[in-house]
């Protein structure tokens, strides 16, 4: 199952008509869409899971959480859908993201909990090589590029502002992502193109996994 062109048209004229009444009146288009996102995660979800363990497949809800935001559109103008990773060996999750103009598939540990964050940071303060070899491998660069992710403007406490790795340390989520243009996205072997990607992310998430599912002396957690 592909990505459905009236899928990307159902969006591109919900861009240009966000409200309910709109809304309303299209409403099977919209049905249609979340439909064929499903079957579109079912089939990558089996993929993956002939190399990794995804224990769930969601498609986010288009409707939006309008109360405490200052854009009241009532709609989404994407879809997307995360891959959970089975069990708490597994860490990093995988999103898939479709919107006209702007789809990408990505992952990674964004806004880890303050305990995540903390073991991460003490990580790569204590020996950031095994990262660094990780994200400058040319397969990660050519995928992804780089490691993403919000930054504090300093030093966060209890580091130094000028260790050697301090770019990595002050970061506060750590992403990645590969962005696919409309002709991309709509092409049959798109899934496929997917699948490798998140493939792709597997160094990445497992030396992450290593360093949460172990406390700062090595000894296993989880």
């Amino acid at each position: 199952m592909a990505i459905d062109k009236s899928t990307i048209k159902f969006l591109k004229d919900l861009d240009k008509n966000n409200n309910r009444d709109w809304f309303q009146e299209h409403k099977d288009l919209y049905v249609f869409a979340q439909n064929n996102m499903k079957e579109v995660a079912k089939e990558i979800q089996t993929a993956l899971n002939k190399k990794d363990q995804i224990s769930d497949a969601r498609v986010f809800r288009i409707y939006r959480d309008v109360r405490f935001s200052k854009d009241k559109s009532p709609y989404k103008n994407n879809l997307g859908i995360h891959f959970t990773r089975a069990t708490a060996l597994r860490r990093g999750g995988y999103y898939l993201h479709i919107q006209p103009g702007g789809s990408f598939a990505g992952g990674g540990f964004w806004a880890p909990s303050p305990d995540d964050l903390k073991r991460i940071r003490e990580e790569f303060a204590f020996d950031a090589k095994p990262i660094r070899k990780i994200i400058n491998a040319k397969k990660f660069i050519n995928y992804f590029g780089q490691l993403r992710g919000d930054e504090l403007k300093t030093a966060p406490s209890g580091f130094d502002k000028n260790h050697p790795d301090i770019d990595l340390i002050r970061k506060k989520s750590f992403t990645v992502m590969r962005s696919f243009k409309d002709k991309e996205v709509l092409d049959p072997g798109f899934q496929k193109e997917v699948v490798k990607t998140f493939e792709a992310m597997r160094p990445y998430f497992d030396y992450m996994t290593e360093i949460l599912i172990h406390d700062k002396n090595g000894q296993k957690i989880v």
